[in-house]
């Protein structure tokens, strides 16, 4: 469709948004099709963060294990007042739009875009990161030359591409299948890796320095806290990859055949499910083999681990359907990219010929090619910068500016979530959060530290003032162009009218 078109007057209260006028099958050419029922919700929701449990939680060992272990412990409470937050505003609010949505509601059309900007710095950054971390599993598993890596990144988002052309019905059963492997890859980690377990000798060998860096302790027995509380509040970003990207769910009501009841229950099952996978890998990645020290720093923490107990040989064949975890949240983590910019541009906030989804599937090709390509190119500058000389810096680079994103979006959505209860008390709740608006308040208190200690990280500081500059161009744009450019879509209609018209059905 021509994105040329009139102008209207801004509406009263609308915070200088002025909306355009579209053609009659505006709407027609953005359709999506219900696919989901709750199950697929929920192995979709472990799928999208199971990518974070393989690869990039375990830098936070530096910190030390019981740096670690609380702040997996934290944030697995975060996350668990998070998600019935994001589940009560997603049973009211069942749009497309998720978080964008739900802050357009309460906060207006700049914390709808703040909101919405946030999430796709991040969906667009997970699947990269998770896509760096496969390439580097894939080397590992077929013995290429580390130079040859991007080769593993291109060929998986060609056929991310590729699957998307079949339909999102085919990708989300081809997500559930590969997340059901990945989750039997990490029960059977747990009960192999009984045997060789040796807390005490391995994860706690590992002290800080007398410059302030970690150091192995031979024979084990080290502090818990290596690093004091400190050491906890540096650990919490890593803790976050080991959960984050679930809070996707809601870009899938459109899809969803009973998104009120079913996305609610997929969120706070799914945090469930993830808190004890995530502490089942924490506790044995860091008890056997190298331990905590060795750990790490390792690109591929599974494939060590398989290494230890099975020899070099066997553990590549585990491994190599070990990648399926990595695959699953690629995948993911890659259509959420897709729904996130495909809602943004549907209500004008980015160029409205990226929302256009395929005539017989109902697919949003173009936004997934350009969520690919964008996520691509940052992959390659990071590479061709500094990832061919220190693997470990880019992977933590990668997680520090994803986790920046999140806390952003996390903060936002909360604030919705207090101001749709009182803005909108009468709005139909299927499910209502049991933590209320204390729950909320907690999120926002988590995520300001966790933003804060990210600025005092001095290796890792730099991602953030990364992420932040995207963050702000991003804003930049909406002041001065595509806010005068704005579509009354379902969400921008039901905010604008109070919630009288485009409520989700």
């Amino acid at each position: 469709m021509n994105e040329s078109t009139t102008l209207g007057r801004p509406a009263s209260g609308s915070g200088g948004v002025s909306y355009q006028d579209v053609s009659a099958g505006y709407f027609e050419q953005r359709t999506l099709q219900r696919h989901a029922g709750f199950f697929t919700l929920l192995v979709l929701g472990v799928g999208a963060v199971i990518a974070g449990q393989y690869s990039g939680w375990n830098l936070g060992l530096a910190q030390g294990f019981g740096s670690m272990l609380a702040a997996t412990v934290i944030i697995a409470f975060m996350y668990l007042l998070l998600c019935s937050s994001i589940g009560e505003m997603s049973a009211a609010l069942p749009h497309t739009g998720g978080a964008y949505s739900f802050a357009r509601t309460t906060l207006g059309p700049w914390g709808g875009f703040s909101t919405g900007l946030a999430e796709n710095i991040e969906f667009i950054l997970a699947p990269a990161g998770n896509m760096f971390f496969m390439g580097t599993y894939l080397s590992a598993i077929f013995g290429t030359a580390p130079e040859w890596q991007p080769l593993w990144w291109l060929v998986g988002y060609a056929c991310m591409l590729l699957l998307s052309v079949r339909g999102l019905g085919v990708s989300m059963r081809v997500v559930v299948v590969i997340t059901l492997a990945a989750i039997g890859v990490l029960v059977f980690f747990f009960a192999t890796a009984i045997p060789h377990v040796d807390f005490a000798a391995k994860a706690l060998n590992l002290a800080a320095g007398d410059a302030g860096t970690p150091v192995e302790v031979a024979g084990g027995n080290g502090p818990w806290l290596p690093f004091g509380l400190t050491g906890i509040m540096l650990a919490l970003p890593f803790g976050v990859y080991m959960f984050l990207a679930i809070e996707q769910l809601p870009l899938t009501a459109e899809e969803s055949h009973d998104p009120s009841r079913h996305v609610p229950r997929a969120l706070v099952f799914g945090i469930l499910i993830l808190t004890v996978l995530a502490l089942g890998v924490l506790f044995f990645s860091a008890s056997i083999g190298g331990g905590a020290f060795a750990m790490s720093s390792s690109g591929e923490p599974l494939l060590d681990g398989f290494r230890e107990i099975f020899g070099h040989t066997a553990s590549k064949v585990l491994s190599a359907v070990a990648v399926l975890g990595l695959a699953a949240s690629f995948l993911a983590g890659s259509f959420a990219a897709g729904r996130n910019i495909y809602s943004l541009s549907r209500a004008g906030y980015l160029p409205t010929a990226l929302s256009v989804t395929h005539p017989v599937n109902k697919t949003p090709n173009v936004a997934l090619l350009t969520g690919s390509l964008l996520a691509l190119s940052i992959l390659l500058v990071f590479w061709f910068s500094f990832g061919r000389e220190n693997n470990a810096l880019m992977g933590g680079i990668m997680v520090s500016m994803i986790v920046f994103a999140g806390m952003i979006s996390y903060i936002l959505q909360s604030i919705a979530f207090i101001r749709l209860r009182r803005l909108h008390p009468d709005l139909p709740r299927p499910y209502r959060s049991p933590y209320g608006v204390f729950g909320a308040l907690v999120v926002i208190g988590i995520s300001a530290i966790t933003l804060i200690y990210q600025f005092l990280d001095p290796l890792y500081k730099w991602a953030a003032l990364g992420a932040a500059a995207w963050y702000l161009i991003g804003m930049a744009y909406f002041a001065f162009y595509r806010r005068h450019r704005l579509v009354l879509s379902p969400e921008e209609a039901f905010a604008v009218s109070g919630g009288r018209e485009g409520h989700p059905r």
